[in-house]
């Protein structure tokens, strides 16, 4: 068991160590990126910076991703210098200078200089020469360190074997105390045999030749702290895990869907999320996103600017719920141009979405600027029937009552009421702001013992409470409560709501706000999305869609053939419903479903092509499928797909030599098709 466990660590290090780059999308760099990735940001650039890197193909957009690399970690992007990119090749330098003389290899490339890159000049240095029984040491000790996700308080082990050449970065598991020895005859694995030697020769480097963290109390064990490892892993990837909450993350997650000459310009902004459910039944996500900045283009007197709103929504297994992809084009005359350079702009958008816990992922486009922003949140959808719950609130600093159609869903709409919401959530004492939410699942028995309760706190110190009976609120599920912030002192506060029945507490929901000691905020202008009401088929579409992308085909397909059912002329409803007869195995509903939109005079999607002939297929009718993948070609284009799709049709139908002239096209088109070279290979064998 301790082999084992010796192993698996070791391969866990193995797995985890920073290396360097290699393989042919490496040899193809040119020699001044070579340097980069391979000399100087090997140690901070992350794997998957590194994989996007090697695919750039050319020297401009290797340009722009290193200009994006060192802004994003920029602390201070207002000032001149980038003060994060001066110590790195700072310490690059520090390392080649100190750390390189007793190996022919430079200083950043060993063990020492490598931490030093990582974490800096350490709080101090314990050095222990080379004597009789133990080999030359040093100790690093770092503090301070806690916001690097590291203990506040950790020694770093450096050794050099056998008294030559480089100093090696210690481990308690796959070194142990016996590797600090210059001598030791006893079993491999016996570290406390080993430890006892070493606390006889030299106390001070036995006490953390089994743990590399203070005041943990592996000696009485007997063996190395897999933790002290689990320490090292984490100092190897400080400096990755720093950057992936910020640029890293982004820069990987939307590297498919921002053009590489946004990757350089990534704007902060504010957002806001929220989960509100209709009066119809159906559950909306509200979002707010406020740039910082709003670039625009000029032409004459007019100004203009084209933002792109991109929308993920996953679930927590990684399926992808929903998407969605709008255009926002906005125009100014000089008057309004000047109105908005004074006021922020806000983006606010609506969408459906069935129960279920999600990962949101928004990304904000400015086409004109190329500047990109984006939103990542965790919600949770819930559903109807599994009890009483509470919305998390929504802090609007206006509410006005709604004149036009109420059954038309619009952001930060609550009933009646269009709610102004601003996602920085800051309120000057001047105004009121109005606290709304949902409380759902309650009866009217209910309601007549239900009582909300709501505290709010400044500073973590309770301010104010106050209660109202549930029965006050004439709009139920609905409740907006307004309260003045006249006597509220310029500062931090947290407002929670609770609903109890019968005096026990059942749910509870907070957020949290300031007032500013300004007199006045600048309120934002608002573009905001209309919805179409209620009624549409459209809810049913989306509503289905989402379904079948989680896997509850049975109910997608209800949600679809009604939607189908109230616009049978949408290629889009026709085909989601397509795919889920697919799923299902109900292949023979597909063609009198699509077949319709092949007898109009404009072509059908590449997409309902493929459903109709995979359906054929399924069906086993195989000459109708070619003519189908075939029509597909001839309107779309030889690809792999339809030509493997025809191949298998002609192999069923017993035409092998036909199957074999369409995989040996798809062959040159993808030579990377395993399983059609092998298809390929077994006809070309029984001729």
């Amino acid at each position: 068991m301790r082999e084992r466990a010796f192993f698996l660590v070791v391969v866990f290090l193995s797995l985890h160590a920073p290396a360097l780059s290699s393989g042919s999308a490496y040899g193809q760099l040119p020699p001044q990126y070579q340097k980069w990735l391979n000399d100087e940001a090997v140690y901070i650039i992350t794997p998957l910076e590194q994989e996007v890197f090697l695919k750039l193909t050319s020297d401009r957009e290797r340009d722009l991703f290193i200009e994006a690399f060192w802004k994003h970690r920029d602390p201070t992007p207002a000032s001149p210098e980038n003060e994060f990119k001066t110590e790195h090749y700072r310490r690059i330098s520090y390392a080649n200078q100190f750390f390189g003389r007793e190996a022919a290899k430079p200083g950043w490339r060993n063990d020492r200089g490598r931490i030093y890159i990582i974490l800096g000049e350490p709080n101090d240095v314990q050095r222990f020469e080379a004597q009789s029984q133990t080999h030359p040491a040093e100790v690093w000790f770092y503090q301070d360190k806690v916001q690097l996700g590291l203990p506040a308080g950790f020694s770093l082990l450096f050794f050099q074997p056998g008294g030559v050449g480089e100093f090696k970065l210690y481990s308690p598991t796959r070194d142990g105390p016996q590797a600090l020895l210059t001598s030791y005859l006893g079993d491999p694995i016996d570290y406390a045999g080993a430890y006892r030697m070493l606390m006889e020769a030299e106390p001070s480097l036995a006490n953390i030749s089994l743990s590399l963290v203070p005041g943990e109390d592996t000696a009485a064990m007997g063996r190395p702290s897999l933790s002290s490892d689990i320490l090292i892993q984490r100092v190897e990837t400080t400096a990755q895990r720093q950057v992936e909450e910020m640029y890293a993350r982004k820069f990987v997650e939307y590297k498919d869907r921002v053009e590489v000459e946004y990757s350089a310009n990534y704007m902060d902004s504010d957002s806001l999320v929220k989960v509100v459910r209709d009066a119809s039944g159906i559950d909306f996500i509200h979002l707010s996103i406020e740039p910082k900045r709003l670039s625009v283009g000029q032409v004459g007197k007019k100004f203009y600017t084209t933002l792109r709103l991109n929308g993920l929504v996953e679930t927590m297994e990684g399926k992808t719920a929903f998407q969605f992809d709008r255009t926002i084009s906005l125009d100014f005359d000089p008057d309004k141009m000047a109105a908005a350079s004074r006021q922020p702009l806000d983006i606010h958008d609506i969408f459906p979405l069935i129960p279920g816990r999600y990962r949101v992922s928004i990304l904000l486009k400015n086409e004109v600027s190329k500047e990109f922003s984006s939103l990542e949140q965790t919600l949770s959808v819930p559903a109807a029937d599994s009890g009483i719950q509470m919305t998390l609130p929504m802090l609007a600093y206006r509410v006005v009552k709604a004149e036009d159609k109420q059954d038309q869903p619009r952001p930060f709409r609550l009933g009646p009421h269009q709610l102004y919401c601003r996602p920085n959530r800051v309120f000057a004492r001047e105004d009121k702001l109005f606290l709304a939410f949902q409380v759902n699942g309650l009866g009217p028995e209910t309601e007549e013992k239900a009582e909300m309760r709501y505290v709010i706190q400044k500073s973590d110190q309770a301010f104010r409470s106050f209660t109202r009976k549930v029965t006050e609120y004439k709009e139920l599920p609905n409740i907006i409560e307004e309260i003045p912030l006249a006597d509220f002192e310029p500062a931090h506060y947290r407002i929670q709501a609770a609903l109890s029945i019968d005096g026990r507490e059942v749910v509870q929901a907070a957020d949290e706000f300031d007032v500013t000691h300004l007199e006045s905020v600048n309120r934002p202008w608002v573009h905001s999305r209309l919805l179409p009401p209620s009624a549409d088929p459209f809810y049913d579409y989306v509503i289905g869609t989402q379904l079948y992308n989680t896997g509850r085909t049975d109910d997608a397909i209800s949600h679809l053939e009604k939607a189908v059912q109230a616009r049978p002329d949408s290629a889009d409803y026709a085909q989601n419903l397509a795919r889920a007869y697919m799923t299902k195995g109900e292949h023979q509903k597909v063609e009198p479903l699509l077949l319709w939109f092949f007898q109009l005079d404009k072509p059908p999607a590449y997409d309902l092509y493929l459903l109709l002939g995979r359906a054929y297929q399924e069906l086993g009718e195989w000459d109708k499928a070619i003519d189908i993948f075939n029509d597909a070609v001839s309107r779309y284009g030889i690809g792999a797909v339809l030509l493997n799709a025809v191949g298998a049709c002609y192999l069923e139908k017993g035409d092998s030599k036909a199957a074999l002239v369409a995989w040996e096209k798809s062959l040159e088109l993808n030579p990377d098709q395993p399983q059609v070279r092998k298809s390929v290979e077994a006809i070309r064998g029984n001729k």
